[in-house]
This record gives C-alpha cells, sequence and structure tokens, in this order.
C-alpha cells in the first residue's frame, strides 16, 4: 500500500513540472498589472473619462467603460494605445475640464497602461489567409511560366498597412482571368506547333498512343498544382482540375487543349492567389503550429516576395524546415539573394514612406529638380542604403547614423557633390559632413516630408516620432488653423520657425507641438528638397537649435542626430514592431508586445544587428504560429 502511494506520489509530481523561471515571471508580471489596473487605472477612467468616453456618451466611438472591463482582450489594444497617447500628451482630459488628474495620477495610469500586455493570453494572433500582392503575383508568374512580372501591372496597387485584402471583387477576377489568358498566349505554343520549353517543364511530352490520357492529366495536374499552390495538393484539389479537363474533352478539345484549360482553372484558383495550409487543423485545436509549407511560403514572400524555390521546398517537404536552426539559415540564404530587394519594395518603402514620392506633388517653378529621373535616384538611394544595412549585418542605428550613402550624378547636385560624382550610375559614396548619412538626412525621405512648396517641421517631426522611434503622435485637433490661415501681413517677416511657434501658442496645439517641432526645427538647414541652407525662404537665418524631453539639447542635424541614435532600444523596438506586423500582415496586438520584449532582449545582445532582428521574428511564436478562427 506505501509503495502505492510512493508511486502515485512521484507519477503526480512528474505530471505536473514546476514552473520555469519564465512562467514564473509571466505569473508574477500578470499579477502586479492585475493590482496595477486595479489601483490606477479603473479610478482614472471614471473621475476623468467615461463621462465623455462611456456607456451614455462615446465620443470618437470610444467606449472606455466596455474597455475596462476587459482589459487584456486584443480588441481594446488600439484604444488603450490610443489614451496612453492622449494622455501623455496632456490632450485628455481637456484643458478645459474642471476636473484634473494630479501628475501622480497621470503617471500612475501611464505607468499601468504600459502593463496591460501582461494581461494578455499567449496567443499568435488572428491568422490572415491573404491575397497575393500585385508584385508577388507578378513574381509568381515569372517563376512559373518565366513571362515579365510586368503582366500583372494592370491589377490596382495594394493600400499600403500592416494588412492585406482577402478577398476578391468581380473586377478583379475578371483581371485576373484575363491575366492567365495572356500568360498561358506567351508561353504555351498554337495548336499544330511544337512545345515551348515551359510546355514540355510543365506538361511534359505528349503521352503514348493508347496511354490513359485522363490518367496522364491527373499526374500533370498534381505537380503543377504541387509548383502553383506551393504545396502539396490534396486529393480533392486534383479531382477539381481533372473535372476541368474533362470538361474540356467534353467540349471536343483535345488532350493539349484541355491541358490549357486546366492551367486556367490553376492560375484562377484561391490556391493559387492566396496563401493557404497544406491541410485543415484537427477538430478542437485553437492554436497549431504553421505547417512546413505555410512557413517556406510565408518566409519566401516576406523577403524575396515570390514563390519558395526548390531548396526551401524540399525542405518543406522533409518536415524540416519548422526547426529554429534550419529556419534561420534559410532566411540568411534568402537575404543574400539579389531578390532580397524585394524586402524593401515591400517593407522599406513603405517604412520611410517612399512610395509616394513617385506621384507626390512639388512646385515646379520652386523645385524644377524634382523630375522623374530624380525621384527615382532618391528612391535607389533609400534602397541600397537599405539593402547594405541588411546585406551587411550592420546595426539598425546604423539607419540613423552613417558616413555613407548612395548617388549618382543627378542626386549629387542635392549634395552639393557634382563635381565629384557624375554619371547616371548609383555607387557608395564616403560622406564627411556629419550632417549627413543615415536616413535623417536623405533627400528622399525629406522630400516626402514637406509640402509641395516648403518645408514643414510638423510632418518631418512626426515622421521622426512615428516611423524611426515609433511613438504614437495623437492625430491633431479639429478646427485648427494652418500656417497658411494666419494673419499674413503679420507674419510677413517672421521665419517659419518663429511662424509654427506662433502656432503653438494656441493651448489646443502646444502639447504635442512642444515635443514634435524641435526635432523638425533640428532638420530645417534642409529645404524641401533635401538640400542643405542656411537661411530659410524669408531670408531668415535657420535656427535649428531645440531641446527634447529630458534636457537634451541639440543645435545642428548632427547633433539631433547622435541624440537619436543613442536611443538604440527604440529605434530597435520600432523597427521589430513594424517588420513583424508587415510579415503577419496585421496590427500588432495584445500578445504581441510580450513576443517584442522578449525579441529585443535577444536583438540587444547581438549588437542590434539586422539579419539578428530579422530572423528572431521569423522564428517567433506568432510567425510560426497560428490561431484557428
Amino acid at each position: 500500500m506505501a509503495l502505492s502511494l510512493l508511486c502515485l506520489a512521484l507519477a503526480l509530481t512528474h505530471s505536473c513540472p514546476a514552473q520555469t523561471a519564465e512562467d514564473q515571471e509571466a505569473s508574477a508580471q500578470l499579477a502586479n498589472a492585475k493590482k496595477s489596473f486595479k489601483q490606477h487605472v479603473e479610478p482614472f477612467v471614471k473621475n476623468y473619462c467615461v463621462e465623455c468616453h462611456g456607456n451614455r456618451k462615446s465620443k470618437s466611438a470610444i467606449n472606455f467603460e466596455v474597455a475596462v472591463r476587459k482589459p487584456g482582450d486584443a480588441a481594446f489594444s488600439e484604444k488603450w494605445t490610443q489614451a496612453f497617447a492622449n494622455v501623455n500628451a496632456h490632450d485628455m482630459p481637456p484643458e478645459d475640464e474642471d476636473k484634473q488628474p494630479t501628475d501622480t495620477e497621470r503617471q500612475g495610469f501611464l505607468d499601468s497602461i504600459a502593463k496591460i500586455k501582461y494581461l494578455s493570453a499567449r496567443d499568435p494572433g488572428p491568422f490572415v489567409i491573404r491575397r497575393l500582392t500585385k508584385m508577388e503575383y507578378g513574381n509568381t508568374l515569372h517563376d512559373l511560366f518565366g513571362v515579365d512580372p510586368a503582366v500583372a501591372n494592370e491589377l490596382p496597387d495594394e493600400v499600403a498597412g500592416e494588412g492585406y485584402m482577402n478577398s476578391l471583387s468581380p473586377l478583379q477576377s475578371e483581371q485576373y482571368l484575363g491575366i492567365a489568358n495572356e500568360v498561358l498566349n506567351r508561353t504555351l505554343a498554337p495548336k499544330g506547333k511544337p512545345s515551348t520549353e515551359v510546355q514540355k517543364r510543365l506538361l511534359g511530352d505528349l503521352p503514348m498512343p493508347g496511354a490513359d490520357l485522363r490518367t496522364e492529366a491527373g499526374k500533370i495536374a498534381r505537380s503543377v498544382a504541387r509548383l502553383a499552390y506551393r504545396r502539396p495538393p490534396s486529393d480533392a484539389e486534383v479531382d477539381t482540375l481533372l473535372g476541368v479537363f474533362d470538361l474540356g474533352r467534353a467540349n471536343k478539345l483535345d488532350y493539349t487543349e484541355s491541358l490549357r484549360l486546366m492551367l486556367k482553372a490553376v492560375l484562377v484558383s484561391p490556391q493559387f492567389l492566396f496563401i493557404t495550409p497544406a491541410k485543415e487543423a484537427d477538430a478542437g485545436q485553437k492554436i497549431v503550429p504553421l505547417d512546413d509549407h505555410q512557413l517556406a511560403s510565408r518566409l519566401s514572400y516576406l523577403l524575396w516576395a515570390t514563390m519558395p524555390d526548390a531548396e526551401l521546398s524540399e525542405l518543406a517537404d522533409a518536415g524540416e524546415l519548422h526547426e529554429p536552426k534550419t529556419l534561420k539559415a534559410q532566411a540568411k540564404r534568402l537575404l543574400a539573394g539579389r531578390r532580397a530587394r524585394a524586402l524593401f519594395d515591400g517593407f522599406g518603402a513603405q517604412w520611410l514612406g517612399l512610395a509616394e514620392l513617385k506621384d507626390k506633388t512639388f512646385d515646379t517653378a520652386k523645385f524644377p529638380q524634382m523630375t522623374s529621373v530624380m525621384r527615382t535616384a532618391m528612391y535607389e538611394e533609400a534602397r541600397l542604403f537599405f539593402d547594405s544595412i541588411v546585406r551587411e549585418n550592420r546595426s539598425v542605428v546604423g539607419f540613423v547614423d552613417s558616413d555613407y550613402t548612395f548617388l549618382n550624378g543627378t542626386l549629387a547636385t542635392l549634395y552639393g557633390l557634382e563635381k565629384t560624382v557624375t554619371g547616371p550610375a548609383m555607387r557608395q559614396v564616403k560622406l564627411t559632413n556629419a550632417n549627413r548619412g543615415g536616413i535623417l538626412g536623405m533627400p528622399g525621405i525629406l522630400a516626402t516630408t514637406s509640402f509641395p512648396n516648403r518645408t514643414s517641421p510638423v510632418k518631418r517631426g512626426v515622421w521622426v516620432l512615428e516611423q524611426v522611434l515609433g511613438q504614437h503622435v495623437p492625430p491633431a485637433p479639429p478646427n485648427v488653423p494652418t500656417l497658411e490661415k494666419q494673419d499674413q501681413k503679420k507674419v510677413a517677416n517672421l521665419t517659419l520657425r518663429q511662424r509654427t511657434e506662433l502656432h503653438r501658442t494656441n493651448a489646443v496645439c502646444a502639447n504635442c507641438h512642444k515635443i514634435l517641432d524641435p526635432i523638425g526645427f533640428g532638420l530645417e538647414n534642409f529645404d524641401a528638397i533635401g538640400r542643405w541652407r542656411d537661411q530659410d525662404d524669408t531670408g531668415g537665418k535657420i535656427d535649428a537649435a531645440g531641446e527634447l524631453p529630458g534636457g537634451k539639447r541639440f543645435s545642428s542635424p548632427k547633433e539631433l542626430k547622435t541624440i537619436i541614435a543613442a536611443r538604440k532600444d527604440d529605434l530597435a523596438r520600432n523597427l521589430t514592431e513594424k517588420l513583424l506586423a508587415y510579415a503577419l500582415c496585421r496590427k500588432l496586438e495584445g500578445y504581441d508586445e510580450i513576443v517584442v520584449d522578449r525579441l529585443i532582449g535577444t536583438i540587444a545582445k547581438d549588437g542590434y544587428l539586422m539579419q539578428t532582428l530579422i530572423t528572431e521574428i521569423v522564428t517567433s511564436y506568432p510567425f510560426t504560429n497560428r490561431r484557428i478562427q
């Protein structure tokens, strides 16, 4: 009896292993977050928020009475982020409200909001089965059929953001059908002509006389679907394609014409246009790892914007890709390939805001330099610079503080280097002016964050805070007049800085502008297209001096860059958050924040290297797992 009890005790001991250090830390953080929320957030919301943002009245469709009951719910993540930004900027409660929190109450609220992430359950977040982007679709057609990716140019451009459309309109269906016909016309031989190389590769030789044509078509359907679907097709999917082949035969089409019809069905199928799982999850499962084929597609479309190559596909077939060591090695292999420029064209240009440079309007009388050739050179400078940091595995700090860039003769005129850099070819150039170097001094970015006819310290300040440092800047209050609405006679002799500071006397504007304006003023030595200047458009001397929160002072772009570059954790966190959101095709929420915390810990230990940041993201929990909806 005693022995039986001992065995039972041992069995129970082994079935309930002791908590790991990570589990214990998570439990402590959860308990602390709950306590902090109850002590600081609940009373703050009750006393200062629900009168305007509650059940009775919900200004701007924000209801904190609901959010406060489910603080860890991912659905309210964005509301808490917005609340943090508004309370931190002293925009909320509004200054005209009689009831105002003390500094202690305000700080307690902010500190507690920062802990809300610990209330989230471990969850990879909503999984997006998304459509291929225009660029991905064109590249995939090129890899499958050898056609020019421009065959997809008639498709509309996607809206920039973390997410992607996951539906098809009737118009888009017609466009995909038209592109499929065009691809097949270009790559398959007309009836009676010898087979093309693409035809031989995909469809093989004609069957021998007496062969079972449907059996042969089934083999082709399975092999083509394996390539086009980026995974092994199911028997049902092969049967569907064979049904199309049968339809062709029933309508008196010959063997090759029926295969062509089947190929067209492949090219307009959801399995080709969308990235889909290899198999359905078992009933009752809520979270499952991505299968290796889906992981191969997720990795390849992130870094190359096209279908997995042979090596990735072989690893997926062998069930080995999901192993972290293998996944990291494959990510580095892809980053070393020439097709890795897709990471900039897809993510980098969106992050830096350069995707809109091509069509941005400029005052042609004032800035005749902004030709299509100049805009292309601006884009290429940023692309090559981004690419150098990724390929050479440099620190993310290099994005801000660097002593080199890429120029050609056209772009060199904006740097004042037209005597030493000539010709149309882009090449790496060592910079001796410390005010230049890094994304803050790049003409393309400075132009994108300007107005058509002048600079905008506000736009530039917001861009640095949101895109470089990852801070959330509340939107401008409604009905705030622009600088152009000022009395032009009164401001005629004022510099842009003086006019902007006059604008800040409006109490509604002051709180945010005292944070973002100094950064924008620190870049005022660069005009609206990124040329250096010592005077602004009024002839007044540029005053680039400023002070950031914490007493950090600067008097030039060089000194501003030094201050920002010192915020390594903020730079790395911002880039990690933005790239992770891009990789997942959705906004980050809830448990994602805890994931980012852990990623930053690893990235920091490795010197904030860019390839470490990328490989940590592609082996992260939300990248390699999916929630079953």
